[in-house]
């Protein structure tokens, strides 16, 4: 696993570990980037199951529940699928504008 500082996020990449490693590694980590926004990068991954991502959830939802952002790259997953309160993006660039987004609209009040 990569664990990368961006501006305005902590990015967690698969380094071509099978999922349950990934996600056993990610689990380890969490509570050192629980209060900055999150990007799980899981682009390289063509076989990305929805289950797999689904795993993610609590861990979305209680990221939002302290006001960050928490977003999922997976070019290869149906959002609609998927329940709202995960945020997926198809690239890393589109995850980076989801989280301005969400960033603008905490400053705003929404």
């Amino acid at each position: 696993m990569i664990i990368e500082e961006l501006e305005i996020a902590t990015q967690f990449k698969n380094e071509n570990n099978s999922f349950t490693e990934f996600y056993n590694e990610f689990k380890r980590n969490y509570d050192l980037h629980k209060n900055v926004n999150i990007i799980v990068n899981y682009s390289e991954d063509t076989e990305l199951e929805t289950e797999n991502i689904l795993l993610f959830l609590n861990y979305a939802k209680a990221h939002r529940k302290n006001g960050m952002s928490f977003v999922l790259v997976a070019p290869n997953v149906d959002s609609d699928e998927l329940p709202d309160n995960l945020m997926t993006a198809p690239t890393l660039q589109e995850a980076l504008d989801i989280i301005e987004l969400e960033n603008i609209e905490r400053d705003l009040g929404f």
